[in-house]
């Protein structure tokens, strides 16, 4: 059984060696994480380098997402290294404090503006939301606080503000010279945090190009605000070319209460805008340690696979934990039973505005055609940018979707696509019935269709036209 929904795999510490990156693009990967937070440029140069020689000598396209870090909301570091802040306690927040002087009763930020993105009577949570602490007063630089729920608090901890409203730049400095990096290394997606609005996104993109890279601009919705507001959503979701469900910040930000609603949201209103949906976070988090999920791990996956996600996301499994490939099969085998329930599976329609295009138009045409005529095994898709596939892919079927390009970089866009396999193929200067049977031919050395099969197959009368795609036959493999 092909499995439709795809796998993004971080790497790390425990996939630095080529022989556990062979493992892991074996066992099934789709896209690999490069995450700017951690490692240097020469650590994801090399990273980049080996995943490309790897994916080609297995015959694979595997793409590569650049994740830029964002603004470092953080309180600074503890003169012993950590604290044990009791409930009720008072505790300071002190934007001038030395970084490095905190103590039982105070601690500096590294981010500064804290004081005046707060007020008095907010919740800050701390680590993850493990800590929370209640504004009492503000006094220029300083934040009183009173200890809601303790424990124990070391250096560097994240903070975020309860309902979201922190004002910190989506783009810092550190991630405008990483977008430059990206660049260089020919990523194909650069996923963006916390983003706050559109024009965050158009700020990347316009860098991306300045630096002479064409990556596709990924948005990570992580902020309350965000999701809070759908004219909000719908405009950051429209200027990404793939969205994220990221569920770590977002969840601390909104309440784990609110989060399963947000979650099978943002995966509906991306595949109704026609983009890629990625949903992250803690997936298979005891198999960094562990040899089997836990129940609950296999139900969180599943579910994200029948709400209709493009792909899911596996963070410290593949980077920092024991078993990184054997992370990502049991992650392949808990979407492909989910895939078998077609049923369940969210039903969503596109935007009635993408219908007015032509692409569009053959792409939704190809999969009532799939989907309606019997003994049809394939669709075949014939194009240059990718665009294609993907309005099909936000159709439901159990048919295999081949994006057949002569492009590379077209092969690794569509491999973030929700059943979409990519074929390299070079149609040279061949047109009408003759680049329909080379087509097929390539099809049938690969095993991938025998002669009776049925097939769907999409393409462009004019050759290199972006949006070209005008045809669609319906065709029996000789």
């Amino acid at each position: 059984m092909l499995r439709r929904t795809k796998i993004v795999a971080t790497l790390g510490p425990a996939t630095e060696s080529e022989e556990q990156l062979t493992k892991l693009i074996e066992a099934g990967v789709n896209v690999v994480r490069l995450n700017f937070s951690h490692g240097d440029a020469d650590d994801h140069r090399l990273r980049a380098e080996r995943i490309r020689s790897i994916a080609a000598s297995v015959g694979r396209s595997v793409a590569i997402l650049g994740d830029l870090q964002g603004p470092k909301i953080r309180i600074g570091r503890f003169q012993n290294g950590k604290v044990h802040l009791p409930d009720g306690a008072e505790f300071i927040l002190d934007a001038e404090l030395p970084i490095d002087a905190g103590d039982e009763n105070q601690v500096g930020l590294a981010y500064k503006n804290l004081p005046n993105d707060c007020k008095v009577g907010d919740v800050l949570l701390l680590d993850d939301g493990r800590l929370s602490l209640q504004v009492k007063a503000i006094d220029g630089s300083r934040i009183t606080t009173t200890t809601l729920d303790g424990g124990e608090l070391s250096n560097n901890k994240g903070i975020n503000l309860a309902g979201g409203g922190l004002s910190a730049d989506a783009l810092t400095e550190k991630d405008k010279e990483d977008i430059k990096l990206a660049a260089s290394i020919g990523v194909d997606y650069l996923a963006v945090s916390f983003v706050r609005c559109a024009a965050d996104l158009d700020l990347a993109r316009k860098l991306m190009k300045e630096a002479g890279g064409n990556a596709a601009v990924l948005s990570k919705i992580e902020r309350a605000e965000v999701v809070k507001d759908h004219a909000l959503l719908e405009e950051v979701i429209k200027a990404s070319d793939a969205v994220m469900v990221a569920r770590g910040d977002l969840g601390v930000e909104i309440g784990d209460a609110e989060l399963i609603g947000v979650q099978k949201h943002m995966i509906s209103e991306a595949r109704r805008l026609n983009r890629p949906v990625v949903t992250a976070t803690q997936m298979m988090e005891s198999m960094i340690e562990n040899t089997q999920p836990t129940r609950a791990e296999v139900f969180d996956v599943a579910n994200a696979v029948l709400d209709g996600t493009d792909a899911v996301m596996l963070s410290g499994e593949t980077a920092t934990g024991k078993r990184p490939h054997e992370v990502v099969r049991a992650m392949g085998r808990i979407c492909e039973g989910a895939e078998k329930n077609e049923k369940l599976i969210a039903r969503s329609e596109l935007d009635r505005t993408y219908a007015g295009e032509t692409d569009a138009a053959i792409a939704l045409s190809a999969m009532l055609a799939a989907n309606t005529l019997e003994g049809v095994k394939a669709i075949v898709c014939l194009t240059k940018t990718g665009a294609t596939p993907l309005w099909m892919s936000r159709k439901n079927t159990n048919l295999p979707i081949y994006a057949m390009t002569r492009y590379p970089a077209t092969e690794r866009r569509v491999a973030l696509y929700r059943g979409v396999e990519s074929v390299a193929f070079d149609s040279g200067s061949t047109y009408g019935s003759e680049v329909n049977e080379r087509a097929i031919g390539e099809l049938k050395e690969r095993g991938l269709l025998t002669a009776g099969d049925k097939i769907i197959l999409t393409k462009g009368e004019s050759r290199e036209v972006e949006g070209g795609t005008n045809t669609m036959q319906v065709l029996v493999v000789k």
